[in-house]
C-alpha cells in the first residue's frame, strides 16, 4: 500500500476556477464527515465541488457549505434480504440515471465515493462514463460497497495502514491516506494534554447507536472507583434524555455531580478538555481521538457490519493510545478495573495520550485531495 507517493504538505488556497469534482456520500456521519473535509480542501484550492447523496445525506446540518447538492435514489436490502432486491435494483438504476445526466453536464475531473450504499449510484454512473473514479474507506475493514467497487476504480484511499478484506490484487491501487477530520477537531488538537491537572475529566459519548449500555454501565463503574479517585474526577456524559434521571441518580450516589446532555454543540472541545474518553469505535471517533491525542476506552458496536468497529479500536490499542472492551465483557466491575490504573497513574495516562496522538493523521484531508487531483489528471 502506497504511503508516501502523495505529498501531505498543506496547499495555499488559490483564486480562480479550477476543475469540478463530484463526491458521493450519504447515510451516516461516518461517510459524510470525510467527504465534507475533502470538499473544504478542494474548494480552498479553487476547485468546484458537487455532492451526490441520498435522502439521509441531506439531514446533516453544518456540512458542505457552498457545495451544490443533488439527491439521487439509493437503497439497500438491509434487513429485508433478497425479497427487497427488485426494489433496490430499481432504486439504484434510477439513481445511476440521474447521476449520469448530471455528470454529462458537469464533466467532472473525478468522482469520489465514500462507501455505503448511497455512494453506489454515483460511482456506477461515473464508471459507465469512463470518468476517473476512486473510493475512500474510513474503517479498518473494507465495506461492502467499496468491496464491490474496488476492482473497478483507479485508486483506493484507506484510513488505516492495514485494511481487512482488501484483496491482494487491489493493493497496487491502495494508498494509505488517513481519515479526514473536521477543522474543529484540528483546532482542538492545539489544546495541550495535562495529565498533572488537579482534576481529571472523563468524557462518555455513545454516538447515535447503542448508547444505552454506556448509560447503564459507566455510572455504576464510577461508583466502584476508589474514593480518592472519585474525589478528583469530573464526568461529562453524552446520553439519551430518557436515561438522564437514572444516570444522574447513579452518579450522585457515587459523589459525582456530572454534566449530562443528549447533545453537545462542540463535542471536539469537550473531547479536547478530557483526559479519558469512553466511546464506541466508529471511524470518525477513532480518527478524532488520535488526532487530538486523547486516551480512550473503546466499546465496539457489536452489530457493526463485519465487526469493523473492533478492527478500528484494535488499531488504536496496538498504538498504545486506547483500551478495548468487547460489549459482552462491558460490566461495571471490568470497566472500573480498566479505568483505575489510568486514573491513578498520571505518567501512564500521559504516555497513552502521546501514543494516541502519534497515531493521528491531521493531514489526511490534504493527502486525500492530492490523491483525488492526481487521479483526475490521469486521462
Amino acid at each position: 500500500m502506497d504511503e508516501d507517493r502523495y505529498d501531505s504538505r498543506p496547499r495555499q488556497p488559490r483564486p480562480g476556477p479550477g476543475g469540478t469534482y463530484v463526491l458521493c456520500a450519504g447515510g451516516t456521519g461516518g461517510h459524510m464527515v470525510p467527504a465534507h473535509c475533502l470538499a473544504l480542501e478542494l474548494m480552498a484550492r479553487g476547485h468546484n465541488v458537487h455532492l451526490v447523496t441520498d435522502e439521509r445525506g441531506l439531514r446533516f446540518p453544518g456540512l458542505f457549505p457552498g457545495v451544490t447538492i443533488t439527491k439521487v435514489d439509493a437503497a439497500s436490502t438491509g434487513r429485508s434480504g433478497w425479497r427487497a432486491l427488485p426494489q433496490v435494483a430499481l432504486a439504484i438504476l434510477r439513481g445511476r440515471s440521474t447521476a449520469r445526466a448530471l455528470f454529462k453536464s458537469l464533466k467532472p475531473r473525478a468522482v469520489i465515493g465514500f462507501g455505503g450504499y448511497p455512494a453506489l449510484p454515483g460511482l456506477l454512473a461515473g464508471l459507465s462514463l469512463y470518468l476517473p473514479c476512486l473510493i475512500h474507506e474510513q474503517n479498518a475493514v473494507l465495506g461492502r460497497t467499496n468491496r464491490y467497487l474496488a476492482p473497478r476504480v483507479r485508486a483506493i484511499a484507506t484510513s488505516f495502514p492495514r485494511v481487512r478484506r482488501m484483496e491482494g490484487s487491489w493493493q497496487r491501487r491502495a494508498h494509505f491516506i488517513g481519515n479526514p477530520v473536521r477543522p474543529e477537531v484540528l483546532a482542538a488538537r492545539d489544546v495541550p494534554f495535562n495529565e498533572n491537572a488537579a482534576r481529571l475529566k472523563l468524557l462518555v459519548t455513545g454516538g447515535s447507536q447503542g448508547a444505552a449500555i454506556l448509560n447503564r454501565v459507566v455510572p455504576a463503574a464510577v461508583a466502584l472507583l476508589p474514593a480518592a479517585v472519585r474525589a478528583n474526577l469530573d464526568v461529562t456524559h453524552q446520553g439519551r434524555d430518557e436515561d438522564r434521571d437514572a444516570m444522574l441518580a447513579a452518579y450522585r450516589a457515587a459523589g459525582i455531580e456530572p454534566t449530562i446532555a443528549a447533545y453537545f454543540p462542540d463535542l471536539p472541545a469537550e473531547m479536547a478538555a478530557s483526559h479519558i474518553v469512553i466511546a464506541r469505535s466508529g471511524a470518525s471517533t477513532v480518527a478524532e481521538l488520535a488526532v487530538m491525542g486523547r486516551p480512550s476506552i473503546l466499546i465496539p458496536l457489536p452489530i457493526a457490519t463485519d465487526d469493523h468497529q473492533a478492527d478500528n479500536a484494535a488499531a488504536l490499542v496496538a498504538a498504545g493510545g486506547a483500551q478495548m472492551i468487547r460489549q459482552p465483557d462491558f460490566t461495571p466491575e471490568h470497566l472500573a478495573e480498566v479505568l483505575t490504573p489510568w486514573l491513578t497513574d498520571r505518567q501512564g495516562l500521559g504516555l497513552a495520550a502521546t501514543a494516541a496522538r502519534a497515531a493521528g493523521h491531521p493531514e489526511a484531508a490534504v493527502r486525500l485531495a492530492n490523491l483525488v487531483i492526481a487521479t483526475g489528471l490521469i486521462a
